[in-house]
């Protein structure tokens, strides 16, 4: 059944909603460094504009057929990008430890957490309006 839905439409408008994401994260650190910010609050503006725009998204385009909205889906998606920032920091640091490289974890930490995101979303985030719902 989670293979369905890792197969399905919805899976691809959620990656692409993930690539359009890092474009605006990194497009807008790339920006203001360019305009001479430092690269940490760079970094960081991209980040909220990146989960601004996941966000906005997901909730209009990859789910909008499905339950959510308000105070308890934003707090919900939170506590998913908590827990996929936990996830990757722990594959990183594993890494780190076993192979002497950061970036392997990093690199392998991001299709676990665009799973996590996709099947977090969809039961959880944005609940489903009917008990039956398909893609």
């Amino acid at each position: 059944m989670a293979l369905r839905g890792l197969v399905s439409r919805r899976f691809a408008v959620y990656l692409v909603g993930g690539v359009l994401s890092a474009l605006a994260d990194v497009g807008t650190m790339q920006a203001l460094l360019l305009g001479n910010v430092p690269a940490v609050p760079a970094a960081s503006a991209g980040f909220a504009v990146g989960l601004l725009v996941n966000y906005s998204f997901h909730a209009r385009v990859t789910f909008r057929d499905l339950a959510g909205g308000g105070a308890g889906t934003v707090l919900r998606y939170l506590c998913l990008v908590l827990i996929n920032y936990l996830i990757t920091v722990a594959m990183v640091a594993a890494a780190q430890r076993w192979l002497g490289m950061a970036m392997p974890g990093k690199l392998l930490s991001m299709p676990v957490v665009a799973v996590n995101g996709f099947l977090l979303g969809k039961h959880w985030i944005f609940r489903q309006r009917l008990p039956n719902s398909t893609d």
